[in-house]
């Protein structure tokens, strides 16, 4: 076996309509979500997209188009799975995640918990090894002054040789 690192990133600024935040895979606020062709869940986006590149596939984009009406508010979790489908694929496994959001508002804490709990059955490891942390951004720039949320994620898997 070998081991791989990925790395992922997304943005997305809030929705001028109300629509629910959707972070992990958790609703975190009913009104107040960010917007984008999908469910807009940037720490699942960029969790899937540090696992595709850990083996070599396209980002997310290419497997879910934001011009395809049937991935219109898709739930990403389901963009998850599918990056896990293709590890599978290819006789992998996932080691750990480490994602951090960057956020001014909401408070990410509380939600960690159930965030763990709902990616744990898509990625198949323990909820130790899933690790979610927040920060702000200082009030520098778009971040800073809470007009969205971005989230990083790295992945370490194992592939056959």
């Amino acid at each position: 076996m070998i081991t791989l690192t990925g790395l992922g990133y997304d943005i997305h600024r809030f929705s001028p309509s109300a629509r629910p935040l959707m972070l992990g895979g958790v609703q975190v606020d009913p009104s107040r979500g960010l917007d984008g062709h999908s469910d807009a869940d940037v720490l699942c986006h960029a969790l899937a997209d540090a696992i595709l590149g850990a083996i070599g596939e396209p980002d997310i984009g290419h497997w879910f188009p934001p011009n395809d009406p049937s991935c219109a508010n898709i739930n990403s979790l389901l963009i998850v799975g599918k990056a896990m489908e293709l590890l599978h694929n290819q006789g992998g496994a996932l080691n750990n995640v480490d994602c951090t959001l960057i956020a001014e508002a909401p408070r990410i804490l509380p939600f960690v918990p159930q965030m763990k709990e709902t990616l744990f059955p898509i990625l198949g490891i323990p909820t130790r090894r899933i690790g979610i942390k927040a920060t702000t951004n200082e009030q520098l720039g778009a971040l800073g002054r809470a007009e969205g949320i971005a989230a990083l994620a790295t992945v370490c898997i194992h592939l056959p040789e």
